[in-house]
């Protein structure tokens, strides 16, 4: 039986990508916005497999078009509220999950199971866009950096030794909190309570997720692997723009 990707490596692999998107940030809106669609890719191709969902295919091009249409939406909107087409955006991915199950052939095997997947793909490919309107809110990219290195850190606990089940997840929490409250301190936009607070909801994010995917079996596939990493970062990033909204507004 295969065996699936070590945690170490895939929290390496989390934190690196997470520090990706903090350099991004620091160059720019369009870099992060370049990281952010590559986030999506990176979901979107292992995002089928990950959960073992039959029509492959098809998944992987609705949850595609749905996470890069809302990163593309954030980019291009000017004004407030950022994310006030994000619902358009959805709304379409879910007919268009509807019509990729309607062009399966082969009897349409499980039916359900293949919709509520692909529909939970695009939600969280979607969420990636989080980063971009993240990074247009008061706090701008200072707050994307300062998050990013929360959930850097959070993640790159997993791969430490004495990391392990719940004990060890806790800790990468306060760990994350604790770095992103750091970050904080050099950054001008950022106060030391909205690091913290950014820092422990990433670092639960990357918590949950480790122990969500550590007895995962299609985690011995490169491409199911792919998804794994790039998830915690994906979903981080609209939880980003919500404490951007509520703790700085």
């Amino acid at each position: 039986m295969p065996v699936p990707t070590r945690v170490t490596t895939r929290a390496v692999a989390t934190s690196a990508l997470s520090a990706a998107v903090a350099v991004a940030a620091y160059f720019g809106t369009e870099p992060l916005t370049a990281v952010a669609g590559a986030l999506v890719i990176l979901l979107a191709l292992g995002w089928a497999p990950l959960l073992r969902l039959p029509a492959r295919g098809g998944t992987t091009v609705v949850v595609a078009i749905a996470g890069l249409g809302g990163v593309a939406v954030a980019y291009a909107t000017r004004g407030e509220p950022v994310l006030r087409h994000l619902p358009v955006v959805i709304a379409m991915a879910l007919v268009l999950a509807f019509v990729a199950e309607m062009l399966r052939r082969g009897g349409r095997a499980r039916l359900v199971e293949s919709v509520s997947g692909t529909v939970t793909g695009v939600v969280v490919a979607v969420a990636s866009a989080g980063w971009v309107a993240a990074g247009r809110t008061e706090a701008g990219a200072d707050l994307v950096v300062t998050s990013a290195v929360g959930l850097a850190v959070a993640s790159a606990v997993a791969a430490l030794p004495v990391a392990r089940g719940w004990a060890g997840s806790l800790v990468g929490v306060v760990l994350g909190g604790a770095a992103a409250a750091g970050a904080a301190t050099v950054v001008p936009s950022v106060d030391l309570v909205t690091g913290a607070v950014a820092g422990v909801v990433t670092g639960l994010v990357a918590a949950v997720l480790r122990l969500l995917f550590e007895r995962q079996p299609a985690l011995a596939g490169r491409l199911p692997t792919l998804s794994a990493i790039a998830v915690p970062v994906a979903v981080s990033g609209i939880l980003v723009f919500a404490v951007g909204r509520l703790v700085l507004a």
